[in-house]
């Protein structure tokens, strides 16, 4: 298991288009997957249940991703869930 932890960076949060994008990427990976933030856990397997976090900008998640390549996995879930989806990061 490969654990690492993200800052939500989207000015709107985690809501339905970050939501949808997390979960078609946690689709396909072979192996488990579980995202926790103070207001539960979800398994990105529905973008209702990482909806339901309620995920706003600045709030903390710790990615567990167990199976074949976990590290590069969990990083690659790291920079989605810190990445400016809706507000570019201005320069």
């Amino acid at each position: 298991m490969f654990e690492a932890k993200a800052i939500v960076q989207n000015e709107a949060g985690i809501h339905c288009r970050p939501s949808a994008i997390l979960v078609k990427e946690g689709g396909v990976y072979p192996g488990e997957i579980l995202v926790t933030a103070e207001s539960g856990s979800c398994t990105l397997t529905s973008a209702l249940q990482c909806i339901v976090l309620g995920l706003e900008k600045g709030a903390e998640v710790v990615i567990q991703v167990t199976g074949p390549d976990e590290e590069v996995f969990c990083k690659k879930l790291v920079d989605l869930f810190e990445y400016h989806f809706d507000f570019p990061p201005q320069e």
